[in-house]
């Protein structure tokens, strides 16, 4: 409807001596107000379809309407003079029900805006589906039918599916701040109709891009991006995926894979990834953050007494990307060990102890979740309740307690299921949860710090609020406590050793802050190298991204596992940078990582003092399997791709009523044909218009 112009200068000005003294303005700058926060919903594709949102080729145009109530819907869908229309929706209006209308008459809504609030909602909201994972988990009607498809419990009842709908619109969220008002105020001057009165010319409209290449399912992108007609191929989705990062209290050769002789590894899991409805807002506090956070606790409480006086059998820590996503990261790791591609193998899994949704307890209370399914195998039913037993005993003295679920039902949505799909393997989840979640927020942008209550006084600096110890922090080093002492007993450490195993609460304190409020701060900045301060941000993204590239989050645990773990030693940034102890070294790196991290900055200076940490911690494949096996169509893996786009990108102006465009097109071609008639009269008449008298041929000078 309406274009960009172009920049408009004086031809004469374009000369070298005049380019740099004049100023051209531009007329899109006066026509368009551009919006710096726009955070889109993206297309995902799996084997059968794909879901999100999308715009045209040259985005999307609609006349501005501000959603008031359910009730003002009949405005936009059927009695509004001038659509399409461009919907901004306040955030208690983002429902289901709303967006399902809007999808239905998409004839005449260009797009939504979301408002998204500075405060959570006092209503849950969950765009997730009531049964996450349902497809790619343990519970199969081959495995149990009275337990597929969530049939005993159903975890996310407030689950509305919306992130799993396809919108042939586009849909941003809006930061509530002062760009918000001024489209509300553009709103207000220009398209409200007051007492009834029709709208006056020019209104007020947004353009919304956010073109998405790939289309169909995940085989259709992928052969398309085998498709090879020129030079540079266009390539139009890519596999969700990242790395999982482990790390184990005892050295294993990570050169050698496959099985290790006379080893048993107890797994301690927990998921790095969380989603919402916009892909770069997941903040993922309980549905995440809560549960690797303890982990990395009980991990650090754990690091002097393994060292000391390690027992029988090996902790591995594992820190899954991608679960969100029918559990790459597990998926793919079960994968490695069953086709000798990773450290160890299945056999050398003694059990599992996964660390889920951990934040929000109830009476202090954790519930110790396990499969009955194969606890029917007497063998694995004794360790199972020989866990319980050590979880019990770990709990002593804390003033958190544990307790088994009080009826016969499957597991949660957990990394562990596809440990389970591989073989019996004895198992505890932990959860804050009985039975349906506690979480009122699962996978949304609302699953943040504010309903974690990771909150400070006021007049706080940043450095306080960092060192502040909150009551979430203090709960959560409860949990870890009892993590890391089970996690001890389980692996045959000696009880009269547990007293001493204690999680840190100022650690947990800067973890909470650092991975909820803000990661770049002080403490991370002297943990990670200095090429990584980059990726600090406020706060981290929790949603997977593509498999080309580490996520911020999978980067910072890394490096702060290492640092929880690991043991500094004093060797040049040369040979830690190498991978060796000194130049002779050629063994080392099979056993041991090493990081040269930035260090603390002097009080009264710039120059950090490096130095490099020693540690087991290791980064390892979080793609798919059916990527590898070129299995698009996969039943048993994880299919999930995201489209690519050229831009995500929003901006608002005032549009003139269509008469007038036409007026102007008309008067335009008026003249347009006139100075063609002019040309073509002045052009034949050129001898007359334009002869001068002929010299005399006797003329002298």
């Amino acid at each position: 409807r309406l274009v960009g112009a172009s920049k408009i200068c004086p031809l004469l000005f374009f000369t070298p001596k005049f380019y740099n003294e004049v100023h051209c303005n531009s007329v899109e700058k006066k026509i368009y107000v551009n919006l710096n926060y726009t955070v889109s919903c993206v297309r995902l594709l799996n084997a059968t379809h794909q879901i999100g949102c999308q715009s045209s080729l040259s985005g999307n145009v609609g006349v501005l309407h501000v959603l008031e109530s359910e009730e003002n819907l009949d405005w936009v869908l059927h009695s509004g003079p001038n659509p399409p229309y461009m919907v901004i929706l306040e955030s208690p209006l983002f429902t289901r029900s709303i967006m399902m209308k809007l999808k239905n008459g998409s004839s005449r809504v260009a797009g939504v805006a979301v408002v998204a609030p500075n405060t959570n909602p006092a209503a849950g909201f969950s765009p997730h589906t009531k049964c996450p994972n349902e497809n790619t988990g343990v519970y199969s009607v081959k495995y149990d039918p009275a337990m597929a498809h969530c049939n005993k419990t159903l975890w996310n009842p407030l689950g509305n599916g919306l992130s799993y709908e396809e919108f042939d619109f586009p849909i941003f969220s809006l930061k509530d701040d002062n760009e918000t008002q001024v489209i509300r105020q553009c709103y207000l001057d220009h398209n409200r109709a007051m007492n009834g009165s029709s709208l006056q010319y020019p209104l007020c409209a947004m353009q919304l891009y956010s073109h998405m290449s790939a289309v169909t399912d995940t085989a259709t992108c992928m052969r398309r991006n085998d498709i090879n007609f020129s030079i540079n191929p266009e390539i139009v989705c890519d596999a969700l995926g990242d790395y999982n990062v482990w790390a184990s209290t005892r050295p294993l050769n990570n050169t050698a894979k496959g099985h290790k002789m006379w080893e048993s590894v107890v797994i301690a899991a927990a998921r790095l990834d969380s989603r919402s409805f916009f892909f770069d807002i997941a903040p993922g506090a309980e549905s995440g953050v809560s549960g690797f956070v303890t982990l990395l606790a009980a991990a650090h409480a754990l690091r002097n007494a393994t060292q000391e006086a390690q027992p029988n059998r090996t902790i591995l820590y594992t820190f899954f990307q991608g679960e969100t996503f029918d559990y790459i990261g597990s998926s793919r790791m079960v994968y490695d060990m069953e086709n000798k591609q990773f450290a160890l193998d299945l056999d050398n899994v003694h059990s599992v102890l996964e660390i889920g949704q951990v934040g929000l307890r109830a009476d202090s209370r954790l519930w110790l979740h396990s499969d009955p399914v194969s606890r029917r195998n007497n063998s694995v039913n004794e360790e199972v309740k020989g866990l319980i037993a050590k979880l019990h005993s770990a709990a002593t003295g804390l003033s958190v307690s544990v307790q088994e679920p009080s009826f016969s039902q499957p597991l949660p949505p957990s990394s562990f299921q596809r440990f389970l799909r591989a073989r019996p393997i004895p198992g505890i989840v932990i959860e804050d949860h009985q039975s349906a979640f506690t979480n009122r927020f699962y996978e949304s942008m609302y699953d943040n710090a504010e309903y974690l209550n990771v909150s400070y006084p006021p007049n706080l600096s940043p450095e306080e609020q960092l060192e502040f110890v909150t009551d979430t922090a203090k709960a959560l080093t409860e949990v870890a406590t009892v993590v890391a002492r089970a996690l001890y007993t389980q692996a045959g450490g000696e009880e009269p050793q547990l007293s001493s195993i204690k999680a840190d609460p100022q650690i947990v304190t800067q973890m909470l802050y650092s991975f909820l409020v803000q990661s770049n701060n002080s403490w991370f900045q002297q943990l990670i190298p200095s090429d990584l301060k980059s990726h600090l941000s406020k706060p981290p993204n929790y949603y997977v991204g593509v498999a080309q590239q580490s996520s911020e989050p999978t980067l910072l645990v890394q490096h702060l596992l290492a640092n929880l773990t690991g043991r500094t030693v004093n060797i040049t940034q040369e040979n830690c940078q190498n991978q060796r102890e000194d130049e002779n070294d050629k063994e080392s790196k099979h056993m041991y990582s090493y990081m040269w991290v930035q260090g603390v900055a002097p009080p009264n200076g710039t120059e950090r003092e490096g130095y490099c940490i020693r540690s087991t911690v290791r980064l390892s494949k979080a793609l798919s399997p059916a990527f590898d096996l070129r299995q698009y169509t996969s039943d048993d893996y994880s299919t999930w791709t995201e489209s690519r786009w050229k831009s995500i990108k929003g901006r608002i102006f005032l549009v003139a009523s269509h008469e007038l465009e036409m007026l102007t097109l008309g008067v335009g071609v008026g003249v347009l044909l006139t100075s063609l008639l002019l040309t073509y009269i002045i052009s034949s008449k050129a001898d007359i218009l334009f002869s001068s008298g002929r010299e005399p041929t006797n003329a002298t000078y």
